[in-house]
């Protein structure tokens, strides 16, 4: 695999190869996730998903580099969201 990408699998099931730095929000609408905004700063949270069991905020974070080079997302939960 080249080592500029990365295999995401994504919360509905897809996957797919996406370029180490690339922003996570066009990423996952490529695979037709929305994943939710608000401030669009990083302040408010309404972006949070879980990368490997890591609390990122989408909306000011990139698809960072893993070792292995495959990344599993799953929605953050905030019950008091």
């Amino acid at each position: 695999m080249n080592r500029n990408l990365t295999e995401i699998n994504w919360p509905n099931g897809q996957s797919s190869l996406s370029k180490i730095g690339e922003d996570w929000l066009k990423e996952a609408f490529k695979v037709g996730i929305e994943i939710p905004t608000g401030c669009l700063n990083g302040s408010c949270g309404a972006c949070e998903i879980e990368v490997n069991g890591k609390t990122v905020r989408a909306c000011i974070s990139s698809i960072p580099n893993s070792t292995s080079h495959k990344l599993k997302v799953e929605f953050s939960y905030d019950p008091y969201w």
